[in-house]
């Protein structure tokens, strides 16, 4: 009769562990299900602002993007840019030039080395250009609009990112490949100008999974 107990209390034990087991593969299988390609943590939003001032002229920017890292090598992002420039005495003294500059792209970062990495962002930008003459000038009053393709290549520097720390302040030298004559990037002769950022990378939901 000892032996018969023993040997139900052996059965139940066994059975009662292994559907524990099984409880818990589920469970594991389940939340593997549930993550899917897309995870949250991986989220990223950043960007750069642009200020200068001097006796004779005003530059304001922003350059927002939003962004997935697909993995601890490779970035995607979507950017928007908006620019606006103005200076006295662009052609003769006393008169006054606006540009004013709004576009969006996207771009891929590639980190060879956690602190360092190569970009391609293209951009699509809107510029709209207004000149006004001092009084009883030989030039007139005037008001462009036109628009350009760009294809900015660079390289930049990642501060404090690593594989558990998205967010990381950076700065980047790019320059404008297309050299389309009407790009913000590019000098009155058509030449690539560099374009010099800085900027902060902020992670969204990282250590939230």
């Amino acid at each position: 009769m000892k032996h018969v107990i023993a040997l139900v209390l052996i059965s139940f034990l066994a059975v009662n562990t292994y559907g524990q087991d099984e409880e818990v593969k589920m469970k594991t299988v389940k939340e593997h299900k549930n993550e899917g390609w897309f995870k949250k943590d991986r989220l990223f939003v950043g960007g750069d602002i642009n200020l200068g001032f001097s006796n004779s002229s005003t530059v304001l920017g922003i350059s927002p993007y939003f962004g997935y890292s697909i993995n601890k090598y490779l970035d995607v992002a979507a950017s928007f840019n908006f620019n606006y420039t103005s200076q006295r005495d662009n052609v003769e003294l006393g008169d006054k030039a606006r540009l004013t500059v709004y576009g969006a792209g996207s771009f891929l970062r590639v980190y060879p080395l956690k602190f360092l990495f190569a970009q391609a962002q293209f951009e699509h930008n809107f510029i709209k250009f207004k000149y006004f003459p001092v009084a009883n000038s030989s030039y007139l009053k005037e008001t462009r609009h036109f628009d350009a393709n760009s294809f900015l290549v660079g390289v930049g520097y990642a501060g404090g990112r690593d594989e558990d720390n998205n967010s990381f302040y950076y700065f980047s030298v790019s320059w404008d490949l297309i050299k389309n004559i009407n790009s913000p990037y590019v000098d009155g002769l058509g030449r690539a100008v560099p374009i010099i950022r800085a900027g902060y990378n902020i992670a969204l939901f990282q250590g939230r999974r």
